[in-house]
């Protein structure tokens, strides 16, 4: 299928003029076949300058949980907005997100407001070390804990070999310009191993403030955690009385309202939500344990952000929640969807030889050109084929199936049957021609 993308290729060459790559975030980069600019979105779709119409399983890389723009949510920010932007003060609405967030989320018995999950996440280690007079968190291959520097290694790499012994990796930075001390601020491990988590522990965790991780590793692979996995990791903060932090910027609101941590039934001493909380507004939250977050009641950690809870945000979080809780089969629904697409992506696959791995979640799943039947780790995502994926996600995209471009795929609260079975159509198509 044909598509032009002309115009947004003059609209990239003009941003290149004073956008530093044409772009303000790197990962937009990589779109197919460049960067693309978009006129608009509405429910599962969205539209480019050139007039294509996409069906849409990125959701802007996840915040739209309830879809492009919900009458309901915009509804809801027009409104509060005509009452001020913001106060650099406190307001009603802000109590109330507050309140909701402390009944829904099982570790949420204090929290504060950022702007976005990287900033969330160094609050959370700030936190931690204040609390525990130590320095170091301990984190995992592979999992995205944001962008800046003391997160930016051991999310990528050259190849499997050079990543080392397990026991002890080799880390690599994701980026040029991090400061080298950043490299001093983690221990880093394959994950889905509690053996090894459980030695090293023992080993050091008298350097330890902290083991931070995503509940599902969503990020490379969309892996699932092994059976008892987390709750091991629970116990062994417990045994040594560090803090069990869990990056729920995706998991967030996606697998339920609680998170991740209440779907698995296992409470972290603090969380970190973003993305999907308020619709692609600007707001995360670090939520926790009182005895925890007293660190910042205190003002012994301080934070701080003269953005924080403008009202827009707010109230942009309060709709979306509210829009998830009218109907109290959402979440079934998003699971059944997506376990669909799932199944009919593994049966189209299997019709035409391919060798696609398609593993999650229902809410989100990844899919992979490997030969593995399973991939449990960050190692395990290496022997992908990436060029291949490369190449279907890029078809899917000229067929107006819209996905991200690492193979994840989310499903939104207003994806319909038709739409999962439109993707699984195009989808046959791709992976015949595929090669």
């Amino acid at each position: 299928m044909n598509r032009s993308y002309q115009k947004s290729k003059d609209l990239l060459d003009r941003a290149s003029q004073v956008l530093a790559g044409g772009v303000s975030s790197e990962f937009r980069k990589y779109n197919h076949p460049h960067a693309i600019f978009y006129t608009h979105g509405e429910g599962t779709h969205i539209y480019d300058v050139d007039g294509n119409d996409y069906l849409d399983f990125t959701l802007s890389q996840g915040p739209l949980i309830v879809g492009h723009s919900h009458p309901k949510v915009l509804e809801a920010i027009e409104k509060y907005s005509r009452e001020g932007q913001l106060f650099a003060g406190q307001h009603i609405k802000e109590i109330e997100l507050a309140e909701k967030l402390n009944q829904l989320i099982p570790s949420a018995e204090l929290m504060r407001f950022c702007l976005d999950g990287s900033e969330a996440v160094q609050t959370a280690f700030r936190v931690a070390r204040s609390k525990m007079g130590k320095n170091k968190f301990l984190r995992f291959e592979g999992h995205y804990h944001g962008w800046l520097d003391n997160v930016a290694w051991g999310i990528s790499t050259g190849s499997i070999e050079a990543l080392g012994d397990e026991d002890n990796p080799n880390v690599f930075p994701w980026s040029a310009g991090l400061s080298p001390n950043s490299k001093n601020d983690f221990i880093v491990l394959p994950w889905n191993d509690l053996a090894l988590v459980e030695r090293v522990v023992a080993e050091k965790h008298n350097e330890l403030a902290a083991i931070i991780t995503e509940p599902i590793m969503c990020n490379n692979g969309c892996i699932v955690p092994n059976e008892g996995f987390l709750q091991g990791l629970r116990t062994i903060c417990d045994r040594y009385g560090i803090a069990l932090i869990f990056d729920e910027v995706i998991t967030g609101f996606r697998l339920g309202l609680g998170g991740a941590q209440q779907y698995y039934g296992v409470t972290p001493d603090l969380s970190i939500f973003a993305k999907a909380i308020a619709s692609g507004y600007p707001i995360s939250a670090i939520v926790g344990k009182k005895e925890w977050m007293d660190e910042i009641v205190s003002a012994r950690v301080i934070h701080a952000g003269t953005m924080n809870t403008s009202n827009p945000t707010v109230a942009a979080a309060l709709a979306t929640i509210a829009v998830l809780e009218q109907d109290p089969d959402t979440h079934n629904r998003m699971f059944r969807l997506g376990n669909s697409l799932m199944a009919g992506l593994r049966e189209a696959a299997k019709q035409a030889g391919q060798d696609l791995q398609v593993q999650g979640v229902g809410p989100m799943f990844n899919t992979a050109f490997t030969s593995l039947p399973e991939v449990k780790n960050y190692r395990d995502t290496l022997q992908a084929d990436k060029a291949k994926l490369g190449r279907f996600v890029a078809r899917l995209h000229d067929r107006g199936i819209r996905v991200i471009g690492r193979g994840l795929w989310y499903i939104s609260a207003v994806h319909t049957e038709d739409d999962i079975d439109q993707a699984i159509e195009i989808s046959e198509t791709v992976l015949k021609e595929l090669k």
